[in-house]
């Protein structure tokens, strides 16, 4: 069964603020999609691309009375699993320079920085730079 849009747009609301979060009618464009990989959990989901051999991670959204327990690793875990079952060898992925907390999970799961898009987010008037991480997938 395919996850519920306006879910996803309620969990993406509670997790995100800055820049803004995506609506519903973005998930719907996203889900509707063929390479589209969504890992849904009731507290939170993973969402990302795959195509051919390469697989792009867009978003995880963890509600933020679950964060802290895990939820977003086993749902990290999931996607990559998911995307090396669809035929990926690299993932990628952007994070902001400013997230401490995403980039150590990315950086638990193996993750290492390829790239660089400076003053990419802004949240008001800070702007930040976005880091490209990439993994490769066994």
């Amino acid at each position: 069964m395919s996850p519920d849009p306006a879910d996803l747009a309620r969990l993406h609301g509670l997790a995100f603020l800055h820049p803004r979060p995506w609506s519903e009618a973005e998930f719907c464009a996203l889900l509707a999609r063929a390479d589209t990989l969504t890992i849904a959990a009731p507290e939170g989901f993973a969402m990302g691309r795959v195509t051919l051999d390469e697989a792009e991670l867009l978003t995880i959204a963890v509600a933020p009375d679950a964060r802290r327990g895990g939820l977003g690793g086993r749902l990290l875990g999931r996607f990559l699993e998911g995307a090396r079952i669809r035929g990926a060898t690299t993932v990628f992925l952007e994070v902001d320079s400013l997230n401490t907390a995403a980039r150590a999970l990315y950086a638990a799961a193996g993750f290492t920085q390829v790239g660089l898009r400076r003053n990419y987010y802004r949240d008001g008037p800070v702007m930040s730079d976005a880091l490209v991480l990439r993994r490769s997938l066994p």
